[in-house]
């Protein structure tokens, strides 16, 4: 008999109107004739085009003179290039240039699923029972490129949530390359992002053990001008891509969570950054937020860690070692006997456990679950951080079975030793219905992380691929079960 879930009657769908805009460039061929011709307008001709425009468009961005600006300056070598004084250019003329540069992306109009919750870091002005949460989705615009969006939710002391209303504008984060990097833990990553081996010796040759951004970007900009083939200047290119991966990101203080989106800022993340799984970690009291998500370029997938305090300043680093492979890794959240914790997917079927002193090295993972039931017989993997209960360490699993069909069950791991699991549910906790299961990937539920509130299990999951809900389980009902069906 299966746990009963109960579904919530509320549904988060992807909005086309969340827009941002992002800078344009189809190639210096096409760049140079847009500035000429824009350069021969008079500056009458500018002012009538550019008026209406930042009227039309200030109305659905923040800022909309500042990205103009930042995208005209984008192209200043380009215009420079062409023998004009960039100096003596009109504000009118630069915001002109700068809307030629820029296009307004629609971060979520093809779907919005794979939820994560966390418990907000404000919970003040709250009636006794709510707790005030923070819900991260993998949204997905054209191109199927994903980025991490936000909500604020409330759940009630009944454990009703409510999902509050978004703010008007969506922004990016402004990156801060203020980034020392560890030398041999930069190449041992660069090794895998498949650049040319003789590349990577020239550049690693001329860093010392800790070097910065500017300095890499020197050392490079370097050996390319003294290079001819194109190719192996892209080569060194890639290298610079990669150091993108290691950054500190910021919003403005004046944004609502619903306002910030993370959008793929290297070319490693170029296909999009997928499935955060937020955890609130507390570290002797002191409480950092986690998430890992996969970056992935269309090709190689590189699994990511990102850290915040206050939802305003994030840390992004690659994972590193042998178990930073594949996707579907979680952190525990505390440590256990000292040491990190995380569980994996490296192989693509069976889930993983592996501890480090270090929590962006990951070596020696072991088998922790593979799958024994038909309906996760194609692969197991986590939906989320473990949650802490008094039995063990509950772990939502998603299971593949036939049809590709994606369903939600439920394991416990021993508290003092999650490499032992103590119990699995022989059958799903959740399977998508016939109001779910039509979306961009049939017959799919998942979900990135739940939480505990007033004795339920608050899970929010993704809908095939395009949107998302919520469901509540008793969670002693879910222990009692999980704890019956040993594993076999």
């Amino acid at each position: 008999m299966r746990i009963p879930v109960e579904r919530q009657p509320i549904k988060v769908y992807p909005d086309a109107k969340r827009v941002i805009a992002r800078f344009f460039f189809n190639g210096e061929p096409r760049a140079k004739e847009v500035i000429e011709r824009i350069m021969n307008l008079s500056e009458h001709e500018v002012f009538a085009i550019i008026s209406p425009l930042l009227q039309e468009f200030s109305k659905r961005h923040r800022n909309i003179t500042k990205i103009l600006y930042r995208h005209c300056n984008k192209v200043k070598y380009i215009i420079e290039g062409l023998k004009i004084d960039f100096d003596e250019i009109s504000t009118w003329r630069r915001l002109l240039l700068g809307s030629y540069f820029t296009h307004e992306y629609s971060i979520e109009s093809a779907a919005f699923f794979n939820p994560s919750i966390v418990e907000d870091p404000d919970q003040s002005e709250l009636e006794f029972g709510q707790k005030r949460i923070i819900i991260s989705f993998r949204a997905v615009g054209e191109g199927h490129i994903s980025s991490i969006a936000f909500r604020r939710a409330i759940i009630g002391k009944d454990n009703n949530i409510q999902v509050l209303p978004v703010g008007n504008y969506v922004d990016e984060a402004e990156l801060i390359r203020n980034t020392t990097y560890e030398k041999e833990l930069f190449f041992e990553k660069v090794v895998t992002a498949r650049i040319n081996q003789d590349i990577i010796k020239e550049v690693k040759d001329k860093t010392g053990d800790k070097f910065d951004y500017i300095t890499l970007r020197n050392i490079i900009l370097d050996l390319q001008d003294s290079q001819d083939d194109d190719k192996k200047r892209t080569e060194y290119e890639k290298i610079l891509w990669l150091s993108d991966s290691y950054s500190n990101i910021s919003f403005s203080l004046d944004t609502d969570i619903s306002d910030r989106v993370i959008f793929p800022m290297s070319e490693l993340e170029r296909k999009g950054i997928e499935d955060a799984r937020f955890v609130k970690f507390n570290d002797n009291g002191t409480i950092i937020y986690y998430a890992t998500y996969t970056a992935f370029d269309g090709a190689l997938i590189m699994p990511k860690l990102l850290q915040t305090t206050d939802f305003f300043n994030f840390k992004i680093r690659p994972l590193h070692g042998a178990g930073a492979k594949n996707k579907n890794l979680a952190l525990f959240p505390r440590k256990i006997n000292g040491d990190y914790a995380m569980l994996a997917r490296i192989d693509g079927s069976n889930n993983y456990i592996m501890y480090s002193n270090n929590i962006n090295l990951w070596e020696n993972p072991q088998i922790l679950q593979h799958p024994l039931h038909p309906w996760e017989f194609t692969q197991i993997g986590n939906c989320g951080s473990p949650l802490e209960t008094e039995y063990g360490w509950l772990v939502i699993t998603h299971g593949v079975g036939p049809m590709r069909r994606y369903s939600l069950g439920a394991s416990l791991l021993k508290l003092d030793d999650p490499s032992v699991e103590i119990g699995r549910l022989k059958e799903p906790l959740l399977v998508a219905n016939q109001d779910e299961r039509e979306g961009y990937v049939p017959n799919v539920v998942y979900s990135c992380g739940g939480i505990v509130n007033n004795g339920k299990l608050i899970l929010p999951y993704g809908l095939s691929d395009y949107s998302s809900s919520f469901a509540t389980i008793d969670l002693n009902a879910l222990l009692d079960k999980v704890r019956s069906d040993p594993k076999s």
